[in-house]
């Protein structure tokens, strides 16, 4: 899914820049520094199910009336007027007007020709619809490359919404008018602009219709030409003359079954977690090209009812989609030869296609990396990710290939998360070979090590500990040999930035591990410069830092949202770690009213995701929707990552491999009945919820705990059975269902043990193409067979997981407040529902 945004709500929804492993996106130049941490986000571990969209609290919020549109004349929870000091009480609407969103700004690097060896850190600003060229070696200067946000062409206007320039500055590739495919792919018109001159070109320019279904575009390093994909075929533009450019197609079978250069929809989502499937050479000499053969792999189907109110007949789209047992697209690959001019593969009897242990057919790529400017590296797993090969490519001559490492999982019952961490190393002057550092297991803990000669099978182990690195190495300095990575060492509800040699040797943080911190980083071409993203648990901020110097300057400080935060009245948050007789204790995040007084009794709300390598608790600047509960409803909120959730190393995680919902729920409950026992908790008014993972986790703690703990539930586009969700995703944690017998038990099924839940709350979009939307109409028709009617539903025409077609994620969490509100002021109490009807509330039982 991913289940995990990436919950983590549709991490790219809200235009965040960080990926579901929390850490800087790369590709859009206009959204990837918009981070708006106002939502709880859930950081998930790899290619992670179902990431939510438990953030999104869009700004287009029409101030409805909660207490009248949602829930007729009922009294507010709280007294509105008073208030801490004078400060005025935070509520759903401050939220939602942005007045707690930090502000950021994005920047785009440049590769200079010099950038290994003398890094004058250049770098594209992003001002409104400036964008302005800055280099950190020469802070007086500065270049506006282009401004304004539509362009004029051919006697049409177009709006652009994403720029990507070419390392040489001389071109700039603009975006307009993205139409949205699935969670990271859009179709889009492509122009190409000449910053020189300011004149512009279509990127295909054969046919101004189809220029406006170009699936991506890439740039090549050496900023000649653009490698891009219509219609599931891969074309090259070369710009080495710009006004007399040449257009070549380089495949010709793609189509409908086949893809080339982009990857289908389970590859997409759960492998590259991108749109992009292909990789120029350092030396722009060779292109590398994923293809994928869906010939195999089953359609769905998903009907789409308000898509054109003039349709009487839904429209039925298809999507490949391969479920557990199913086949999985085959994949394999092709590399393009720009000096020959021909397309290169491997030879049928190469290792590579006769591998004893993965089968061509069965065979996932999970990530590719040059190595070279003639060899890259291509890791493989079968499709249970509990065995991993990597294979070095070498494309000079003839192709051929070469085994590099095998590891086994199967033997812990481990798995191998997909990961895009590998970094490159080059050769220089005191290294014989180019190199590259990835990520292994040191005694349970993901840590990294340096491999050189690629084909080494043994690395120099470089960091070790009962901590993890996250997402690999962050960038490498050519001139000082340093390595910069993110990692745990302090806290797992932390992020500092280290560094270390290329032999183990001279480890330093580079942030204040003193202080609480969560930090993301942006590095420049050479890694002199870095932009380091302060993400809290504090006020927000970004500096740009001379790494050689020590010296550092202030890019965004965030004035304004602290004076805003002095005026408002804010729940406090307190983070911790709870034992509930485990060899580890589990992290957790409280939420408190305002105004909290422990010798009062106020309603709790576990908020929960809970899947495979997730995080939840994460000590960032938030003020998320659970601020908005703990605020409005005078309720503790209390959010925990229970075993199989990640970052704190394989034996917490692996646990739950092939029994899903099963430890993860009796945490969950263990952790609930601690907090029961609190003086400062009413035990009669106690909920869970979650969205996706966590909305799969509501329903299965709903269903272990039969209304003894939780007594409501709010379940958002959940997961009801693992055979509904895709192969690769699900099969990494269940294998497949012809080999586990627990996806009867790992699904909710058990429908007796709901009834004495006093209510619960189902939402779902019908237009999900992610968990479908046959997860919860197959869970409605076992609470039909049994006749339960204690729970709600609603549905949401044409929306996706993230649950935002025609207003509807306003509508989405405007439900759960409402909803939420109603549980919490007794109105299911007995069987009774009170419905607002106009200004008239009907009473009757369910």
């Amino acid at each position: 899914m991913s289940l995990n945004e990436k919950l983590i709500p549709h991490i790219d929804e809200l235009q965040l820049p960080y990926d579901r492993n929390g850490y800087k996106r790369q590709g859009s130049l206009r959204n990837s520094l918009k981070f708006i941490a106002v939502i709880s986000i859930a950081v998930i571990y790899g290619s992670t199910l179902l990431i939510s969209q438990i953030n999104a609290l869009y700004t287009n919020y029409h101030h409805y009336k909660y207490e009248h549109t949602l829930l007729g004349e009922v009294a507010d929870y709280r007294d509105k007027t008073s208030s801490t000091g004078g400060k005025i009480p935070l509520d759903f609407n401050l939220v939602r007007s942005g007045a707690f969103y930090p502000e950021t700004r994005s920047i785009q690097w440049i590769q200079t020709p010099s950038s290994l060896t003398d890094d004058s850190g250049d770098y594209v600003l992003i001002d409104e619809s400036n964008y302005i060229l800055k280099t950190l070696s020469n802070t007086t200067f500065e270049k506006v490359l282009f401004s304004g946000s539509k362009i004029e062409y051919e006697g049409s206007s177009y709006e652009i919404e994403d720029i990507t320039f070419s390392d040489d500055l001389k071109y700039a590739l603009l975006i307009c008018e993205k139409i949205h495919n699935w969670r990271h792919s859009f179709f889009a018109t492509y122009f190409i602009y000449n910053i020189e001159d300011g004149t512009t070109q279509s990127l295909y320019d054969l046919d101004s219709k189809m220029n406006k279904n170009i699936a991506l575009a890439k740039w090549s390093p050496d900023s000649l030409k653009i490698s891009f994909v219509l219609e599931n075929n891969v074309y090259l533009k070369d710009l080495s003359d710009f006004y007399h450019p040449s257009l070549k197609q380089l495949t010709f079978d793609g189509g409908a079954e086949i893809f080339y250069g982009k990857p289908d929809w389970v590859y997409e989502e759960e492998v590259f977690e991108s749109d992009t499937a292909m990789w120029w050479a350092p030396n722009s000499e060779y292109l590398m090209i994923l293809r994928s053969n869906d010939t195999l792999v089953p359609i769905y189907p998903i009907p789409y009812f308000v898509q054109d109110v003039a349709d009487i007949y839904p429209e039925l789209r298809e999507i490949k989609y391969p479920k557990p047992g199913y086949s999985n697209p085959i994949v394999d690959f092709i590399v393009y030869d720009l000096q020959k001019e021909f397309i290169k593969t491997l030879p049928n009897d190469d290792l590579f296609y006769n591998d004893d242990d993965i089968s061509n057919d069965e065979r996932l790529i999970t990530e590719v990396k040059w190595v070279g400017d003639e060899q890259f590296l291509i890791k493989i797993t079968n499709r249970e990710s509990d065995l991993m090969k990597i294979f070095i490519v070498n494309s000079k001559e003839s192709m051929t290939s070469k085994l590099s490492r095998f590891e086994n999982g199967k033997h812990s019952k481990s798995w191998f998360e997909i990961s895009h961490n590998t970094v490159f190393i080059p050769k220089s002057e005191t290294r014989e070979y180019d190199g590259y550092i990835d990520i292994i297991d040191v005694d349970g803990f993901d840590h990294i090590a340096y491999f050189s000669p690629p084909e080494s099978t043994e690395p120099k182990i470089l960091t070790s500990g009962n901590w993890e690195v996250v997402d690999g190495a962050s960038a490498f300095d050519f001139k000082t040999n340093e390595l910069f990575f993110i990692s745990t060492e302090k806290s797992s509800m932390e992020r500092h930035l280290y560094s270390v040699g290329l032999d183990g040797s001279n480890k330093k943080n580079i942030t204040n591990v003193d202080e609480e911190g969560w930090y993301s980083a942006s590095f420049s071409k050479g890694s002199r410069y870095l932009l380091l993203n302060y993400e809290g648990p504090d006020v927000p901020y970004q500096k740009l830092i001379d790494l050689h110097l020590g010296t550092s300057e202030v890019l965004i400080n965030n004035n304004k949202l602290k004076a805003n935060l002095k005026k408002y009245d804010v729940p406090e948050i307190k983070f911790g770690e709870v034992d509930i007789g485990l060899t580890e204790s589990l992290n957790y995040k409280e939420t408190l009213p305002l105004n909290f007084d422990p010798r009062k009794k106020y309603p709790l709300l576990f908020f929960v995701y809970g899947g495979p390598g997730s995080q939840l608790v994460q000590k960032v600047f938030s003020t998320s929707f659970s601020s908005v509960i703990a605020a409005e409803l005078d309720a503790v909120v209390v959010t925990v990552d229970g075993r199989g959730t990640g970052y704190k190393g394989k034996q917490f995680r692996n646990i739950v491999r092939d029994n899903l919902g099963h430890y993860e729920v009796i945490d969950q409950i263990a952790v609930a009945k601690k907090w029961i026992s609190k003086p400062y908790i009413d035990e009669t008014k106690t909920a869970i919820w979650g969205w996706s993972y966590g909305g799969y986790m509501t329903l299965k703690t709903l269903e272990a705990d039969g209304g003894e703990t939780f007594k409501y539930g709010m379940s958002v586009a959940p997961v009801t059975n693992w055979l509904f969700y895709d192969s690769i995703y699900t099969e990494r944690y269940m294998h497949t269902p012809q080999e586990n017998p627990n996806y009867h038990n790992s699904s909710v099924h058990d429908i007796k043990n709901f009834t004495n839940v006093t209510r619960f709350l189902l939402m779902h979009g019908t237009g999900d193409d992610n968990v479908h939307f046959q997860n919860s109409l197959k869970f409605l028709d076992l609470l039909d067979l049994e006749g339960l009617e204690n729970y709600d539903m609603h549905v949401f025409p044409d929306s996706d997981h993230s649950i935002r077609y025609h207003n509807a994620n306003v509508v989405v969490y405007d439900k759960l407040f409402g909803w939420l509100k109603m549980a919490f002021q007794g109105f299911f109490e007995n069987g009774v529902k009170f419905m607002p009807l106009g200004d008239e509330r009907v009473e009757f039982y369910g």
